[in-house]
């Protein structure tokens, strides 16, 4: 290939004007960002049409990274660092050639950088520069994993002739570029730096009866990752352990521990729990970001109408107690961040009570809730009493108690912000009922109850559209008509699921006099009554929105909320 000015490539084909040419020039000399970025960032030209471009242009291939599979050998033939480097990895391989995906076809920096290393003449492939990194980052991860464990059979081995391993320091930075360090420890770091880049939110490592499997929580499914042999499992359990501060010798307990690590700059909380089996240690661990990025609306997914009933409830509360509800894994605690983060100020005393603190909030008093030393959420909430508060937070309400001392300070001028699990606003209710808190407390401390769900968002890669058949139109209860749904074919990006990231859907229930009335006197058909009178709109509504939307899928409706 010639070499091109790609700057010269867009304007002789029509994609640009000279003038936006020379803004980009003008600021890649400021940034030294790639040409290209500056051209999508600024909105002069998409990737696509780079690609398209590009390829006709030059004849340059175009290859779809989501769906296309890189033998795991190609992160033998260029190293981590130079793939890294140059946002390029090779996908296929002769004895004199190597193929090169390049978000940067043009880069010949690189091409010449690629065909001193593998002795090969390099021939160049465009994709798309996000799929680039990801292929990037999971090549790699997987070669480190591997080699890793390569490593500890090798050592396993050597250990049983006699040829012990030299000790190594333990690091609490996860660099799995970290040559140095002993093969259990670059094996843990790998896992963990893989569970990052997934976003995962849990890693589950499970012993078997021939190895251990890695698996990672990722947009709330469990998703298999990699297989660790049985003999190395107990040198990988022992690392964690000795990360967590645990007792390594004691394996038939259960054991809870917390470690702090560094990922890319990333600080993150590691909470680890561990569980005999018949087949050894389960070890789980929860990734904690502390950068709140979900403590948002945006963030959270509340908009329109719901963003509206949000914020109006917020904003006219300064005291009683405002409620977030949902089962497990709803995303409640999301949702409560948010509502902190809008609330905290100079003029206020903000205290939260929390198991765990998942995000560390400046400005706020945050307090770390330990059942084992006798700071519980009903003792602490009654210290807290003491200490001058405008606004409590309280992580979760789980016993009558903690329900009752909330409810109270809620009715003496405190406003009180909680989660509770139940299924939706009106359980919610019933919940507070059965664990002992009088009807007279909750009509008059309750101010609003939001209940939400999380759902997965189809995979922007793969999203197809379709027509409905009439029986799931109707199981959305929509009426008669003609619409277009979409689903996602599955690719790379998404593991095959058809689904990437999540986003909430809401109901919020501000507490009026009708509904306080129904709550005192604990008539479920009055309080229905009054919720049809209320500015109160299902969730059922929020899940329509976005299946016609195209950002959620109707089955993935009927799989979180089932049949309403």
């Amino acid at each position: 290939m010639k070499y091109v000015k790609l700057g010269d490539l867009l304007v002789n084909s029509g994609c640009i004007t000279q003038a936006q040419l020379d803004e980009a020039l003008a600021l890649q000399e400021d940034t030294g960002q790639r040409l290209g970025s500056i051209l999508q960032t600024h909105g002069f030209i998409t990737e696509r049409q780079l690609i398209d471009t590009l390829m006709s242009q030059l004849g340059v291939e175009f290859i779809d990274l989501n769906t296309y599979p890189i033998p795991p050998e190609m992160a033998q033939l260029l190293p981590k660092s130079a793939a890294k480097k140059h946002m390029a990895v090779p996908v296929r391989a002769t004895r004199t050639d190597v193929h090169l995906a390049m978000a940067d076809p043009l880069n010949f920096v690189a091409i010449e950088e690629v065909r001193a290393i593998t002795l090969r003449r390099v021939i160049p492939l465009i994709a798309a520069s996000a799929a680039v990194e990801r292929a990037v980052q999971n090549l790699y991860s997987n070669q480190g994993a591997m080699q890793a464990i390569e490593d500890m059979q090798r050592d396993l081995l050597g250990s049983q002739y006699g040829a012990a391993a030299p000790a190594q320091p333990q690091s609490m930075t996860v660099d799995e570029d970290e040559a140095d360090a002993a093969p259990a420890i670059r094996l843990v770091n790998s896992i963990i730096d893989r569970a990052c880049t997934e976003g995962a939110s849990d890693i589950h490592m499970e012993p078997g009866e021939d190895s251990m499997t890695i698996r990672m929580r990722i947009d709330g499914a469990l998703r298999a990752i990699i297989p660790v042999p049985r003999e190395l499992q107990s040198s990988v359990i022992s690392r964690l352990k000795i990360m967590a501060r645990m007792d390594i010798a004691q394996k038939l307990i259960p054991q809870d521990g917390r470690a702090n690590v560094t990922v890319r700059q990333e600080s993150l909380d590691l909470r680890i729990s561990t569980l005999p089996t018949i087949h050894g240690e389960k070890v789980v661990i929860r990734l904690l970001r502390k950068t709140p990025e979900l403590a948002t609306l945006e963030g959270i997914g509340l908009e329109g109408g719901n963003r509206e009933r949000f914020c109006r409830l917020v904003d006219n509360a300064t005291e009683g107690v405002i409620l977030m509800v949902g089962p497990t894994g709803s995303g409640k605690t999301s949702t409560l961040y948010a509502m902190i983060d809008r609330l905290k100020s100079e003029e206020v005393n903000l205290v939260s009570l929390e198991d765990p603190v998942e995000y560390h909030i400046d400005g706020i008093c945050q307090v770390q809730i330990n059942d084992k030393t006798g700071l519980t959420f009903a003792s602490v909430l009654r210290s807290v009493l003491r200490q001058d508060p405008d606004i409590i937070a309280v992580g979760e309400i789980r016993d009558g108690e903690t329900a009752e001392i909330a409810m109270r300070a809620a009715m003496t001028g405190h406003l009180v912000l909680s989660t509770i699990h139940t299924n939706n606003a009106v359980s919610s209710i019933d919940r507070l009922l059965d664990i002992g808190v009088e009807p007279y407390l909750i009509a008059g401390a309750v101010k609003g109850i939001v209940s939400q769900r999380l759902l997965r968002k189809v995979c922007p890669h793969c999203k197809k559209p379709y027509v409905p058949p009439a029986e799931e139109r109707e199981a959305l209860d929509l009426p008669p008509g003609e619409y277009t749904f979409y689903r996602g074919a599955g690719c790379g990006e998404c593991f095959g699921t058809g689904y990437r990231g999540r986003t909430g859907v809401f109901e919020i229930l501000p507490v009026n006099p009708a509904i306080r009335r129904a709550i005192h006197s604990r008539s479920l058909k009055e309080l229905e009554a009054a919720m049809e009178q209320a500015d109160f709109h299902p969730i059922m509504e929020n899940c329509r929105k976005l299946v016609l939307d195209g950002v959620t899928s109707s089955e993935e409706v009927h799989r979180v909320l089932g049949g309403g």
